[in-house]
């Protein structure tokens, strides 16, 4: 039988709930704009390597390691999150990367490059399941849609300032862009070295083996469909950064500024109206409102099948936001709720193995189909979108009677901070 959700309703207003958040997850917020600002080399690499006189092929490998070092990142991060604490996880991602900029920097020989770029994507990708399980240790339930939006506030504004500056410093010097990206990174370190308490998250879990934690996830139906959709919805957004680039300029005949007039205008949109958007989404069941959200970034890309017109791309891009913006800070609370404290870090990896997965799989799929059609291929986006809702949508009967009409973000004390 179902039950009814017996928690009081969530009545804070944004400004109230931004005052409620914790000085040391603002001081991660500070951290993660000056890093995100700084990540100047990856959009770049392929124009940098170019003018090394490096093949298109070797590019491709060069991604393709970055790829494969944010996969191995998944598993090690959520292992060290969980085992040794969010705080070191988080520092040995800073340095660590900083490290693999300056090699990278200095990387004139194939094996030199790949090696860069296989410890870039390693060391930057072990910051995720670290930073998000330390969100969720330190904000309680009822706050959490508010925190993950800050994040995505802050990391959407940054870069898109940063990419403004990585453009002016490229044109002077491409070794800049190596040392600000390292010196960016660096400064993350030191806040989170000096700033955050010692000892904050949790650390020395006995059970911190990838052994336990995938026999409880083989075991959480919940959690394995938002994985699952979680990978579907990815494999969309990488056509964004790849096969939409080409509709706009290739088959829809504009030039690069109105492709980066289109993603301009998501970045807008997210940085102005995701948090205000909070206050409406957060009300609802996370699954049903996450399954909203993916059935409009589907359909938006499935609106291009019908032509490429600039207002049908500007139609598409402004649907597509707005279902990224119900859908994402929503996910991401979810899934902290799910997991277990004991394996949030493991949970988190798990969750970034399936976006890393996508970027891997989604610019080389969609490619291909483009090539072919690319109507078939926003009509497939749009098929897939709908999937990855149904998929979330999906719950047994003892979910349904746990879950059913209850909101997200219902009352839970925050964890205790080890001292």
């Amino acid at each position: 039988m179902n039950t009814q959700n017996t928690n009081p309703p969530i009545r804070g207003s944004l400004i109230a709930d931004l005052k409620k958040l914790p000085k040391p997850f603002y001081l991660l917020m500070a951290g993660s704009f000056i890093n995100r600002f700084g990540h100047f080399v990856i959009p770049f690499l392929a124009i940098y390597l170019r003018q090394l006189g490096f093949a298109p092929s070797v590019t491709g490998l060069a991604l393709a390691a970055f790829g494969l070092g944010g996969l191995a990142a998944s598993f090690i991060g959520g292992y060290l999150a969980d085992r040794i604490g969010r705080k070191p996880t988080l520092l040995i991602s800073c340095f660590g990367a900083a490290a693999a900029m300056l090699i990278l920097s200095v990387a004139q020989t194939v094996p030199t490059l790949l090696t860069g770029t296989f410890l870039s994507g390693l060391m930057t990708c072990m910051y995720y399941p670290a930073s998000s399980s330390l969100i969720a240790d330190l904000i309680p339930q009822a706050l959490r849609v508010r925190a993950y939006a800050v994040q995505r506030f802050v990391i959407n504004l940054a870069f898109g300032l940063g990419m403004c500056t990585a453009g002016l410093v490229a044109s002077s010097s491409f070794f800049w862009l190596f040392i600000v990206d390292a010196a960016t990174t660096v400064v993350l370190g030191f806040i989170i070295l000096f700033g955050l308490a010692r000892g904050i998250g949790r650390k020395s879990v006995a059970n911190a083996g990838w052994g336990t934690a995938i026999r409880s996830i083989a075991h959480d139906g919940c959690f394995l469909r938002a994985a699952i959709a979680s990978f579907l919805i990815a494999v969309i957004f990488w056509q964004i950064s790849s096969t939409l680039g080409l509709q706009v300029t290739d088959h829809s005949g504009f030039d690069e500024k109105a492709y980066g007039f289109l993603l301009g205008l998501n970045g807008l949109m997210i940085v102005f109206l995701e948090l205000p958007l909070t206050n409406w989404t957060r009300h609802f069941n996370p699954q049903r409102i996450i399954a909203v959200g993916y059935s409009l970034v589907g359909l938006s890309l499935a609106m291009l099948a019908l032509g490429g017109s600039m207002p049908m791309l500007i139609i598409s891009m402004v649907l597509l936001t707005i279902g990224e913006m119900i859908a994402l800070p929503i996910n991401s609370s979810y899934v902290a709720d799910l997991a277990p404290e004991s394996m949030r870090g493991r949970y988190m990896g798990v969750m970034g193995l399936s976006w890393n997965a996508a970027a891997g799989l989604g610019p080389m799929l969609g490619l291909w189909v483009f090539a072919r059609s690319p109507e078939t291929l926003w009509m497939l986006c749009g098929f897939v979108g709908l999937a990855a809702a149904g998929i979330i949508l999906v719950r047994n009967k003892a979910e349904n009677e746990i879950t059913e009409e209850a909101p997200l973000g219902n009352p839970e004390p925050a964890l205790e901070l080890e001292q």
